[in-house]
């Protein structure tokens, strides 16, 4: 019986498919690549520390200041993402009807906002094999065995500790203050063997269906307060 001879030489169609791979593979090199950046921070620590702030104003009453207004000296407020803890008091007067006060010249009260903690903790647990270095005799090399987690659980927390002291801006005499707002929010991370999962109650980074569970703020809209319209000449 004869060999079948085909046009390219080969004795078979899969032999002939097979050097024709290995050919445009020499021949047909290509590489892509992308560039990316990490920021500093992460967004969820970013997130973890404004939904502190936003859980320590939520059920702050500030309804005495109605219809004052109000000058915010954040003198003695110092600490990471200030800017969003100071826009969310003032927010927070004036949902509850304050008039914001450009300076303190004419402005009926001045409210001083302080910080007693604005930060994060973290915790991490792990039970299993860690990594364990192997060197190799005569090289500078050291490599490692892969780590084995039977358990494997990390932690973020954020709290939030804010208070406001209210006074008079002629007499300087006491009118309001509110004591300890407190706020936390929580991201955690858990494996146990090959089965791992997140939970969080910052509403962005939660699923959809738990999200509305940990909203805090929601929109509010006086337009008794709008300005009139312009109207044309």
């Amino acid at each position: 019986m004869e060999d079948r001879q085909y046009p390219c030489g080969c004795k078979t169609h899969f032999a002939c498919g097979r050097a024709i791979f290995i050919v445009a593979a020499l021949l047909l090199t290509g590489c892509v690549s992308r560039e990316t950046t990490s920021p500093s921070r992460s967004a969820t620590e970013q997130l973890l520390l404004s939904t502190a702030a936003d859980q320590a104003l939520a059920n702050a009453n500030l309804t005495i200041f109605a219809g004052r207004s109000v000058y915010f000296d954040f003198t003695y407020f110092d600490s990471y993402d200030f800017k969003y803890a100071e826009g969310t008091i003032r927010d927070a007067f004036s949902r509850a009807g304050a008039l914001m006060a450009p300076n303190n010249t004419n402005a009926d009260v001045i409210v001083e906002a302080r910080s007693g903690a604005y930060s994060i903790d973290t915790n991490s647990a792990f039970f299993g094999i860690p990594s364990i270095p192997l060197p190799i005799p005569g090289t500078a090399e050291e490599p490692v065995t892969p780590q084995v987690a039977f358990y494997n659980s990390q932690a973020q927390v954020s709290y939030t500790k804010i208070a406001l002291l209210a006074f008079d801006n002629k007499t300087r005499a006491h009118i309001y203050s509110s004591g300890p707002l407190d706020g936390k929010a929580y991201s955690t991370y858990t494996a146990i063997f090959f089965i791992s999962w997140w939970a969080t109650d910052i509403p962005e980074k939660a699923k959809a269906k738990a999200k509305h569970k940990y909203e805090v703020w929601y929109p509010q809209y006086d337009t008794q307060n709008l300005p009139p319209p312009a109207t044309g000449k």
